[in-house]
């Protein structure tokens, strides 16, 4: 996760290796189009994405739209991608894409991110586009603890 206005020098910041863990063992993930300290575009054509993908996107305005926009089109080609993104509910794309088409999880408090070093500047969800024939999303909204 990067950071969502830029004002940091330091844009980099590991998800919470619980929740990574606890995501990992339901989803069972393959592939990370923007890890840490990536040497590589995951929003490029080019890189193929995995059928079971997470996505902590850098969180500026310009990036995260990118990679929300990404996940949805590979869920439509039948991959399964879990986002962890801040839970911005009035977005276009919060209404557009994620509320239809995806299962939300909020997550309890602020992320503590970096091993507890850092603590998140917004509240998190997880949102989840199952693979198309997974079990249908949520509407209500499921707490995360």
């Amino acid at each position: 996760m990067k950071n969502r206005d830029g004002s940091e020098p330091n844009d980099h910041y590991a998800t919470p290796r619980d929740l990574y863990a606890k995501l990992d063992d339901e989803f069972h993930f393959d592939f990370d189009p923007c890890p840490l300290h990536s040497t590589f575009d995951g929003l490029d054509a080019a890189v193929k994405w995995g059928r079971s993908n997470f996505i902590n996107p850098p969180y500026n305005a310009k990036d995260k739209p990118r990679f929300i926009k990404r996940a949805y089109e590979e869920w439509m080609g039948g991959a399964t991608c879990v986002l962890l993104v801040p839970a911005a509910v009035s977005t276009k794309q919060f209404h557009d894409l994620i509320l239809p088409n995806a299962e939300v999880r909020f997550l309890r408090g602020r992320l503590k991110f970096n091993d507890g070093k850092t603590c998140g500047k917004h509240d998190s969800m997880i949102v989840v586009f199952h693979h198309k024939e997974a079990k249908p999303p949520s509407r209500g909204g499921e707490e995360i603890k």
